[in-house]
This record gives C-alpha cells, structure tokens and sequence, in this order.
C-alpha cells in the first residue's frame, strides 16, 4: 500500500476543500484504525501541525513509520545540535515513540546557510543515536533539490506531485533520486482539495485557469474517471515514488480514497498552464 496517512488536520484547520475543519480526537482514532487495518503504514506529522503530534501521541501510534518535521531553526539560535536534540526528544516525547521512521527539514534550504553543516551534523547525530532511521528534506519544488542533492547525502525527499504539477517527474528528480536509493514522499496529490471540487464549487480566482478546467472536465469525462480516481492512481502507479501522503477529515473519506487509488490510469490530460506556479503552488493563492 503506498499511501500515507497525513494528519495535518489532526492538529489544524486545512485545505481549501475542508468544511468541517479540525477533524476530532474521536474522528481520527476511528481514521488510524481505519487505516492499518487497509494497510496503511505510515504516518505523516510535523512539529508545526498543531497539535498533531500531541494527538497522535494519545492515541497512540507505536509500531507505526511516522515521518515528522522540523520547523526553520530560529535566527538567534545559540546551538543548531541542542536545539534540534531537544525539538526531536520532545516531538517523540509527544508522539509516544521510541524511534521515528524520518525526521524532515520544513525550510531546507537553512542546509545553504552558514549553519548548514551543523544542522546536517545535528541530523546524523539523531540517525545514529538510533531516533530515526532516515533523515532529509521536504521541498517545495524540484529547483530546491539541486544545490541540497549535491551537498548533501539524504534519506528521504517529501515533494508536491499531482496530475495537474507533474514537476518532480518532467524534471527527471523523481527518477534520479529513486534510482539513488533515496525513499521518495509525494504530497499534495489532490492540489489540497482543488482538484477533487466541482466546477460549479471552485472559487472564482481559480477562473483565469479556465482552459486547464475545461480541459481536466472533458478528459475525466472521455475516461469515464472520477477526479478522485485519476488524481490517486496518478501518482500510486509511479514505479519512482514510494509512499503518497493523503490527508483526510473522515474514516469515510479514507475508505473512499483507498478504493479510488486501485486501478490504472489510461492516458494523460494535457495542460497548457502546467507549471504556472500560481496554479500549482498553494502559497500563492493568497495572492490571487
């Protein structure tokens, strides 16, 4: 099973989509068992989630290959080593693990920075003291992955990819970091719900992008494929990507992913806005 259990949501309110905000303690341990008994294997978490990992932690995950972040180091910081030992001793403190199956960098490119090497040093003292097993980055783009990839050796990359921004596979990252041994976890497989919404329910700043709608409209309805469908076994059936983090508000909204993502996918839909970051970077839409 490829897919990851994102819980940003256990912790905040999140996504475009989400009308029923933070999804409920009672709500998320019915997901996680939900979840293991489909096959599901990993947990995906961050310090900066809320409280997710507070959450997670009381229902209790051991056994579990959860995969938490680090936020950006703050610029006073006296000492990179403490200030990480003490983030991850309190992240699995709250998470109730013994060990992590990764640890994330949120801001990766601080590597490029002046501290950048005793921040990497910091991330394979956690390795060796045995408190996770891969360490690496999570990135907003493939441009991010160059300088990091070059200077320093990771474990794990976390990256957006969907139908709609095919970026980490055109630019060939996809392919070259699988083929170098690096686990690779794929994000934002649903544009945080953008995707998934009918036409008559996308908000009006999206309309400028109204030949990819159309075009998206027309190819699902020629495949006879649900958004939900086309959006899942896109990124499933890649052969360079290892886990696919979905987040979701419901138990219900699990099972209907789970059975969605088994299946082919036919053809491509051609887009002609496809790296128009203002589209595909959720960052952005504030601005639109």
């Amino acid at each position: 099973m490829k897919l990851a259990l994102g819980t940003v949501q256990f912790g905040v309110d999140y996504g475009i989509a989400n009308k029923s905000g933070r999804v409920t303690t009672q709500e998320a341990s019915v997901i996680l068992q939900r979840a293991q008994a489909s096959g599901l294997d990993t947990l995906d978490t961050a310090i900066a989630y809320g409280d997710s990992e507070a959450v997670l932690g009381q229902l209790g995950i051991e056994g579990w290959n959860t995969v938490t972040k680090l936020p950006a180091v703050p610029g006073n910081c006296q000492d990179v080593a403490q200030w990480v030992h003490e983030q991850i001793n309190q992240s699995m403190a709250r998470l109730g693990v013994s060990q992590l199956h990764g640890v994330l960098l949120h801001r990766p490119a601080q590597l490029l920075e002046k501290m950048g090497p005793a921040l990497y040093g910091a991330l394979q003292s956690i390795k060796a003291q045995g408190k996770t097993r891969k360490i690496g980055v999570s990135v907003y783009g493939p441009s991010e992955l160059e300088a990091l990839f070059n200077a320093y050796a990771l474990d794990l990359v976390q990256a957006p990819l969907n139908i709609l921004d095919r970026g980490l596979v055109e630019s060939g990252w996809a392919a070259r970091l699988h083929d170098a041994g690096v686990e690779v976890h794929t994000r934002s497989a649903f544009l945080q719900g953008l995707l998934l919404m009918p036409a008559a329910q996308r908000p009006a700043k999206f309309n400028p992008w109204s030949n990819v709608w159309r075009a998206w409209d027309m190819w699902l309805e020629q495949e006879g494929l649900t958004p939900l469908q086309a959006c899942l076994r896109y990124v499933t059936n890649l052969p360079q990507v290892d886990r696919v983090v979905v987040g979701v508000d419901t138990a219900v909204q699990l099972q209907q992913i789970i059975e969605a993502a088994d299946g082919k996918l036919p053809t491509l839909p051609e887009f002609d806005t496809l790296q128009d970051t203002r589209l595909i970077n959720p960052a952005s839409w504030n601005q639109l």
